[in-house]
């Protein structure tokens, strides 16, 4: 049997045409019915790189008890001209998230997978705490379980006074080694308690892993790196996977302003 865990997330490739682009990581999200895969902003699209994929692309399991037998799907990043990832901003301005809905329709039959939902979002009678641990699960560097096409999990802890906004930005630090390609992976923290044996999935989700996270005035021949990681809040979620506003408009979210 596989960890449910390991069945929530799913390697991201970005593509321009046939043209790969780069690898990264991201997990499904369900609500009302609704299924998204969840990666970050920069993934779909990243102005100071000049990174401007037109799909993603996904690797999918078929059958359960052969997790050898999996299929890629692509997924357009645009429709008609029109992008249709969802990202948004809150006080500190944008946010390093993304969600793309996924068509049921056009998903293979018998897929196997594992989803977040708004109740693995922490609630106020979770305890989160500086040093609690974490995993971070993703694909670093690419790097997974090829013949099974399953993620692999970093240990990690939370750096940083959860639910308070990291020099006014909306995410938390993580203490873990993290490389290229873990951006979009979820940050998880096992649920305690009778919550954790209601699900088949019993982990909360806290965050979206962004990237490592340095000082700027470090002495790259005298000091190493930090080893922390920003990630951001995943409550956000809510907010970008809600019902799109006739008229459209700017998504924010439900965090509070950094003077808050």
């Amino acid at each position: 049997m596989v960890e449910s865990i390991l069945l929530s997330a799913v390697r991201v490739s970005s593509f321009d045409g046939k043209l790969g682009l780069a690898n990264a990581s991201g997990f499904f999200f369900e609500r009302d019915n609704h299924l998204f895969v969840v990666t970050s902003r920069h993934v779909v699209f990243d102005e100071p790189s000049g990174h401007h994929p037109d799909r993603i692309e996904i690797e999918l399991h078929r059958e359960a008890g052969n997790m050898a037998n999996s299929i890629g799907f692509s997924i357009p990043l645009y429709r008609d001209g029109m992008a249709v990832w969802r990202i948004g901003e809150d006080g500190g301005g944008p946010v390093d998230v993304a969600v793309v809905e996924l068509e049921r329709s056009a998903l293979p039959p018998g897929l196997v997978y594992r989803a977040f939902t708004p109740d693995h979002l922490v609630q106020t009678s979770d305890h989160v705490e500086v040093g609690d641990s974490l995993l971070i699960v993703g694909f670093p560097l690419g790097f997974h379980d090829a013949l099974h096409h399953l993620p692999v999990a970093r240990q990690a802890v939370v750096a940083s006074a959860f639910g308070l906004r990291f020099q006014g930005q909306g995410f938390f630090l993580t203490d873990a080694r993290t490389h290229r390609g873990t951006s979009g992976a979820p940050v998880v923290m096992r649920m305690r308690g009778t919550r954790g044996k209601r699900h088949d999935l019993p982990w909360l989700l806290l965050g979206v892993h962004s990237a490592r996270f340095d000082v700027g005035t470090r002495d790259l021949a005298e000091d190493e790196a930090l080893g922390l990681n920003s990630a951001w809040y995943a409550d956000m979620l809510m907010t970008l996977t809600a019902e799109p506003r006739a008229g459209g408009g700017k998504i924010r979210s439900s965090l509070p302003r950094a003077s808050e």
